[in-house]
């Protein structure tokens, strides 16, 4: 049973006792933390905050008035004080005689740097003069669900009118920047007593000369658009009404998980891209909806969510109650190739001789009926924002096609957001991706000390992390600490048993779903024995064998399985040991398993290298410090074949390696590092040892 889409209006969450002693520039923080920790609000990095605070001339040492305002690029629900802006409003006012009309607004981006007050680094956005010149001192813009139903109907105007009278005004739609902010400032002298203003197609500005006053206004104002709607849509179905029916959670898991490699794999011709899933209730009721395919085409309306989604998105040809995803798989290049093509007409259609060039053509929305949307971006964090702004376009759909008539950004005025000049600015400005950016990893044993090294050093480097386990415990905190360090996006975690053929195809399953697919395996799972021979019990042989040799060869092919669907090449890593090579004592049943997968891997690498799929083996020795082989008996074992205790045993392997130095895991994660990164492309069937130096290892 799907929940119900949530239409509970929302509190206002003002604490006189805490904001009871904050400054105006704290006041102006905590206003904006709290309007933007609700997505129904503004969208994650959307919407912008402002106050106008008396400060004292640093230079001067006179009382100046200074326009703080959320800088370029924050979010208004996570930021800090250093994501404000502050500029001098007397040269904020000044700039008004250098301004020459509408055909030149963007060159007055270049003058607020000249207004920075106590040379805050933190840039202005191009929001400023929206702020700036409306005559109140607190100044709240937020891209509201509610408000932008309303603001994208055709009958826009007459709707603010009869919801809100004189109270909120209304502005047609006009693309944000220098001469907006000009209009704002004449709507607030010619209508002194209105509270806010609706922009059509974008969202809502409102004002007050308190913190608390222009909060309460802004909630008061979302709440009585979202009445309102209520009332006039409670008995209208929603989007036409279903057309589908929703799959199952499993089934819309499994069905997302063979698309999503699928279309990764088309998507990923500039720079790896990163999938996310969406099957929330209101995602659901759109994909299902009879007029979802006609919305969809007319493509989103307020700038924000089309920057972040593109134009349109791409409706995938699924039938759930047909089920015909083998013949969606087949058909996918031709549909994605119609995209392309649609979507190069469209730039084509629309540029100007000093528009940038042509960007990725491929859509960020798939929408699937019956099953869900995915999201493909750079990043994971940017793909999951791209579906939360979807899905705040969802809702505007909902809400202006049961009022009125829904109706997105003329193709120009699109066209000129999302190829603005000041726009592909930012784009460049944005750092060098690191390393590993886009690449998802899955590590088996990744809770021990090489694993989670492991999985540290490839979150560094800017991958996406799926922790493979068989102990749930170990794995809940490996998970834990990873997440803390490296944020909820990127790391997921999986209990696996790598012998398992199910436990193995449902975790790279679960990973596609996550992530969208796979492009580095690390097999690190593993066990350690040591007994004579006369004392090795065909137990004990095929505990080894079957975690060792066939648990490497469970994964591995799981993993060709999914990188060959993709077609984007990989790297699958062997963690095996010095023992694969050289022979020791009283442990031939794990070293035997060892010297397997070596081999194995060889035999991979000679079947990946036509798919671009590279297999390499590490080669450690003696790893001690976090390793969870070395706790409880294989400990015990190897101290007593060489007749110490742990600290001697530890001791023992440093001294007996030429180059006399403790092997640790970061040492292997280094290892592991280089055969998953671009600067080991031209290796495959290679093996690296990093055992401080150990001459019957030499592989040559």
């Amino acid at each position: 049973m799907l929940k119900p889409v949530d239409n509970s209006l929302l509190k206002n969450s003002w604490d006189e006792a805490a904001a009871n002693g904050m400054s105006e520039s704290e006041l102006l923080l905590y206003r904006s933390n709290l309007l933007g920790s609700d997505k129904r609000v503004t969208n994650y990095g959307g919407g912008n905050t402002s106050a106008k605070v008396t400060e004292t001339d640093p230079l001067t040492g006179d009382k100046v008035e200074v326009l703080w305002v959320k800088g370029s690029g924050g979010d208004i629900g996570s930021m800090k004080m250093d994501g404000f802006a502050t500029l001098y409003m007397d040269k904020l006012n000044a700039l008004k005689s250098l301004y020459r009309g509408v055909a030149f607004e963007d060159e007055m981006v270049g003058y607020l740097p000249h207004c920075t007050f106590k040379l805050n680094p933190r840039a202005a956005s191009i929001d400023t003069p929206l702020h700036a010149y409306v005559p109140r001192k607190h100044v709240d813009h937020v891209h509201a669900d509610a408000i932008i139903a309303i603001a994208a109907s055709k009958d826009s105007k007459l709707l603010t009118q009869e919801i809100f009278g004189d109270r909120i005004g209304w502005l047609p739609w006009k693309r944000p920047g220098y001469e907006l902010g000009l209009w704002l400032e004449e709507f607030c002298l010619k209508n002194p007593d209105a509270d806010g203003v609706v922009l059509e197609s974008h969202g809502l500005f409102t004002w007050a000369d308190t913190a608390k006053a222009c909060y309460d206004t802004t909630i008061d104002v979302i709440k009585r658009a979202t009445e309102w709607l209520g009332e006039r849509t409670e008995n209208v179905p929603a989007f036409g009404g279903a057309r589908h029916d929703a799959m199952s959670e499993d089934e819309r898991r499994a069905v997302a998980g063979r698309l999503m490699p699928a279309i990764r794999g088309f998507v990923s011709g500039n720079q790896n891209m990163v999938g996310h899933f969406n099957d929330n209730p209101e995602v659901l009721e759109f994909v299902n909806a009879a007029g979802m395919a006609p919305l969809a085409a007319l493509g989103t309306s307020c700038p924000d969510h089309f920057l972040r989604t593109k134009i349109r998105p791409l409706v995938v040809d699924f039938d759930p109650a047909k089920g015909n995803l083998d013949q969606v798989l087949a058909g996918l290049p031709a549909q994605i190739a119609a995209y392309r093509r649609d979507y190069t007409a469209y730039y084509e259609r629309c540029k100007h001789d000093n528009s940038p060039a042509l960007r990725d053509p491929n859509a960020v929305v798939y929408l699937v009926p019956g099953v869900g949307m995915i999201t493909f971006a750079k990043d994971k964090a940017t793909a999951r924002i791209s579906g939360e702004f979807y899905v705040n376009a969802i809702n505007v759909m909902r809400g202006a096609s049961a009022i009125s008539e829904y109706q997105g950004l003329p193709e120009q005025e699109a066209f000129d957001i999302e190829y603005w000049l000041l726009e592909e600015a930012k784009l460049q400005r944005m750092p060098k991706p690191k390393s590993l950016a886009g690449r998802v990893a899955l590590v088996t044993g990744g809770a021990g000390g090489i694993g989670a090294a492991t999985a540290e050093r490839y979150l560094t480097e800017g991958a996406c992390v799926v922790l493979a386990d068989i102990n749930g415990d170990n794995l809940k905190s490996a998970h834990d600490i990873l997440t803390q360090r490296y944020g909820s996006d990127v790391v997921r975690s999986v209990v696996m048993d790598v012998t398992s053929e199910d436990a193995v195809a449902k975790a790279f399953a679960e990973t596609a779903v996550e992530f969208g697919g796979v492009d580095i395996l690390v097999s690190n799972a593993g066990i350690a024995s040591s007994a004579p021979v006369e004392d090795t019990s065909l137990t004990l042989w095929n505990r080894n064998m079957d975690i060792l040799s066939t648990g490497y060869f469970l994964v591995s092919r799981e993993a060709f399985k999914l990188m060959r669907v993709q077609d984007m090449g990989g790297s699958i890593v062997f963690v095996a040991s010095k023992n694969g090579l050289a022979a020791s004592p009283n442990a031939s049943a794990y070293c035997t398993a060892k010297a397997s997968e070596i081999h194995l891997a060889r035999c991979l690498a000679l079947e990946g290298a036509e798919a671009g799929i590279r297999v390499n083996v590490v080669n450690p020795d003696a790893v001690l410090r976090g390793s969870k082989i070395w706790e409880g008996e294989w400990l015990d074992q190897r101290a007593s074949t060489y007749g110490t205790d742990k600290e001697g045993l530890e001791e023992m392997y440093r001294n007996r390696s030429l180059l006399k130095r403790s092997v640790l895991p970061e040492d292997i994660a280094e290892a592991c590092y280089f055969f998953a990164a671009e600067t080991s492309a031209k290796s495959t069937g290679n093996i690296l040892n990093v055992d401080a130096g150990n001459v019957q290892a030499f592989t040559r």
